[in-house]
């Protein structure tokens, strides 16, 4: 093994241990617009991580290619789906926990 795949190991591992602690907060956190902030990073993170972490293990060419372009649409779409379901939750009128301060949702209405 070399250390190049160790390093790739490592940080894939890092990418699954970013799902698990996305997969605490969605049973924690207290609201919807806290979990999609928690599924928005881990997707965003944890996707790249664990394929940055697979092409150290075969790090060609095509590889390398291929994940950066998987990280870019990755990190982009993640974004935008994390507002799309917040506004639809904002939308649909689903209440926020105690203590979250909505004074700009009330001044765009």
């Amino acid at each position: 093994m070399t250390i190049l795949e160790l390093i790739g190991q490592i940080i894939a591992l890092l990418g699954a241990l970013i799902f698990v602690v996305a997969a605490v907060g969605l049973r924690r956190f207290p609201d919807p617009y806290a979990r999609i902030s928690a599924v928005a990073t881990a997707a965003g993170l944890g996707v790249a991580f664990i394929t940055v972490g697979a092409v150290l293990q075969v790090p060609t060419v095509d590889n390398v290619v291929k994940v950066v372009l998987a990280v870019l649409l990755q990190l982009i779409t993640s974004a935008v789906a994390a507002i799309v379901i917040a506004r639809a939750a904002v939308s649909s009128g689903h209440r926020f926990s105690d203590g979250t301060d909505t004074a700009a949702l009330d001044e765009d209405a």
